[in-house]
């Protein structure tokens, strides 16, 4: 999908897990992850990393072409069932920022 960068919305989320269900969340991560690509055109990028000194430390960055497709992302079965129902019940710490896409000067 060609998104216009002027609209273009950015998501950065750093997630501390409970110790102990650090696999279940990564393994949950790649589903919602799998469901993110295949559903939602608004999305151009969705990637989960792991901080090499703390596996219960995850930082996430997602694009979306617009608003409306961040919202169809938060709006979406998957994110609500997955992310919501399943791995934020074993989050110690949640933190969300969005952000527009500068334009290069």
């Amino acid at each position: 999908m060609s998104a216009n960068p002027e609209n273009i919305i950015c998501v950065a989320a750093e997630w501390r897990v409970q110790p102990g269900h650090e696999a279940e969340v990564l393994r949950l991560m790649q589903q919602a992850a799998a469901a993110v690509r295949r559903l939602e055109p608004g999305n151009l990028v969705y990637s989960v990393h792991v901080d090499p000194a703390d596996a219960t430390h995850l930082f996430m960055y997602e694009q979306y072409t617009d608003a409306a497709a961040l919202q169809a992302h938060l709006d979406s079965d998957h994110f609500q069932q997955v992310v919501v129902g399943q791995i934020v019940p074993v989050l110690t710490e949640r933190k969300v920022a969005r952000y527009a896409l500068a334009p290069v000067l």
